[in-house]
């Protein structure tokens, strides 16, 4: 779906000259970036419960690369929560 939204965009006016394409492309990068961002936030929580019992046992590197990954993902959470804010935004405006 990407690979057909990007050729829109490089092969025609469309994006530029249609709002609701616009709408729609925008729409599907969004929900791509959405659908990556929550894969990622599974492999940190993944590895941040590998990690988690070595670090009761005192380990101070591993305890470093929790506070890393907890960061992280709040970071990926919050900008999770922007790129859903620009969707429904987008959504709305398809629905008009």
């Amino acid at each position: 779906m990407i690979r057909l939204c990007a050729k829109i965009v490089a092969d025609t006016d469309l994006y530029e000259t249609d709002k609701e394409v616009q709408n729609l492309i925008d729409w599907v990068c969004l929900s791509e970036q959405i659908k990556e961002n929550n894969n990622t936030i599974r492999n940190l929580t993944g590895e941040y419960k590998k990690i988690e019992p070595d670090c009761r046992e005192g380990v101070r590197a591993q305890l470093e690369r929790m506070k890393e990954l907890c960061k992280e993902r709040n970071n990926l959470y919050e900008k999770q929560n922007d790129l859903k804010g620009q969707k429904q935004k987008i959504e709305r405006a398809l629905e008009r």
